[in-house]
């Protein structure tokens, strides 16, 4: 008959498992681990020891306020014989005795976020589970450790501005390490109004980058929802910052979590995009921010930008326009609901242009996805299209009310631009965005 383990106390090991997971930056106070990789564990027997065979402990795994099977938020399992990496499993790593090396492994597809871990009657422990990037069988893997480094780990980056003639290099702290900007990260999806309607299914949805990264881009505006920041694009910046003298995400993010999830003023594209790379990449997404110059906004979805100008050549304001620059970010992940083809990159935009789906976010779209003109597919593919390949068709108001056309260019969506793995250098990605012209038309499908 299996006897339940006596647990008198335990070692969490949070330096060892920290600094194996890759997360040790946090800090080395609490357990932080990722999804699909074992941890290790010190259990100390109050009497006895263990016994191969005749032993047992049960252990649930919970995550979020209402933590169910069927949700995938609570797990059960108890002591195998070996670690099984594609579920939650546990094993005795060390000879019999009185105490044990345990060794304990997540679900590479379990949801993120805080959890609680029962050790069968004996107690439970807590500990933040993230993606893992190293991990094959989690949806964000990257088999590369520059790009790791990179899109991961790296605190300090490059955002380009300026304009496609004279391209403009600007140093940014992303700073997803620095103390307490992993739980702030965490509030952000705790305060975002899926969670807030049906907690129990947006904790299901942490399993799935797809989910996280769109939640992401409405939760860093704050126009539909108690968002990180407030844009803002015209003169006077009253009772704000300007958004030219952000320097980081860091005091961004501190300051929406100190003042009680108040908006932060004030943002414009670059810094949208910064903060969300900095909270992609603390939850363990790759992420990276992109600039494409001579940047379209569509309002219609027709993928023409019309632009009317008097008879004087003065351009008249409308609501479509084009951008000296635009930033968006790119988060690196499979999709399991598309064709292998569209793993990869995907777009997102946490700046407010658009609704989509009734809220101001956008994407995820995968970047192949825009370059082949796949316009059906989710999330947000014609609005992205045209920021890079809109035609722009310029009109003539005349004082009668009449209007001729005058051009038609294709000059949107030129030098796109990221900061290049392991140094300062710009890198053109435009080529991953569109063909070169004339040579495979950008045919919408």
């Amino acid at each position: 008959m299996a006897q339940a383990l006596d647990i008198e106390r335990w070692n969490l090991e949070c330096l060892f498992n920290n600094t194996d997971h890759r997360t040790d930056l946090n800090g080395v106070d609490r357990l932080i681990v990722r999804r699909g990789q074992l941890f290790t564990i010190s259990l100390y027997l109050r009497s006895g020891s263990y016994q191969p065979g005749i032993s047992s402990l049960d252990f649930i795994a919970e995550t979020g306020p209402h933590p169910s099977e069927q949700y995938g938020t609570r797990a059960r399992f108890g002591l195998s014989s070996n670690i099984d990496t594609s579920t939650w499993s546990a094993a005795v790593t060390s000879p019999p005795g009185e105490m044990l090396a345990l060794s304990i492994c997540s679900s590479p597809k379990a949801p993120i976020g805080r959890y609680t871990l029962n050790l069968g009657q004996s107690g439970s422990i807590e500990f933040i589970l993230l993606f893992n990037p190293w991990c094959p069988a989690d949806e964000v893997y990257i088999d590369n450790e520059q790009s790791l480094a990179e899109y991961v780990l790296a605190q300090d980056g490059i955002i380009f501005r300026g304009s496609s003639k004279h391209t403009i290099p600007t140093p940014w702290n992303f700073g997803q390490f620095e103390s307490g900007i992993l739980d702030i990260c965490l509030r952000i999806l705790d305060m975002n109004p899926k969670c807030l309607r049906n907690p129990g299914k947006d904790y299901s949805g942490r399993r799935n980058p797809v989910y996280v990264t769109r939640v992401l881009s409405a939760m860093v505006n704050c126009n539909d929802d108690k968002g990180v920041l407030l844009g803002k694009w015209s003169d006077g910046y009253e009772g704000g910052v300007s958004p030219l003298f952000w320097r980081g995400s860091v005091e961004i993010l501190r300051n929406w979590d100190t003042q009680a999830c108040q908006p932060v003023r004030y943002g414009q594209c670059w810094v949208f995009a910064a903060v969300a790379c900095s909270v992609s990449r603390a939850l363990g997404i790759p992420c990276r921010v992109i600039t494409n110059y001579l940047s379209a906004h569509d309002t219609n979805c027709n993928l023409v930008i019309e632009r009317y100008v008097n008879e004087n050549g003065e351009l008249i304001q409308s609501r479509e326009m084009i951008w000296n620059y635009h930033c968006w970010v790119e988060s690196w992940m499979t999709r399991p609901d598309l064709n292998p083809d569209f793993n990869g990159w995907q777009a997102s935009d946490p700046t407010p242009q658009e609704k989509s789906e009734g809220v101001y976010c956008c994407g995820p779209i995968p970047v192949r996805a825009i370059k082949d003109g796949e316009l059906t597919f989710k999330y947000d593919a014609p609005f992205v299209f045209a920021e890079v390949n809109a035609d722009v068709v310029t009109f003539m108001k005349k004082k009668d009310g009449s209007t001729s056309k005058v051009t038609s260019s294709g000059l949107v969506g030129q030098k796109i631009s990221t900061k290049s793995v392991g140094n300062d250098t710009r890198e053109d990605i435009t080529h991953l965005y569109k063909y070169p012209e004339g040579t495979k038309p950008n045919v919408p499908h």
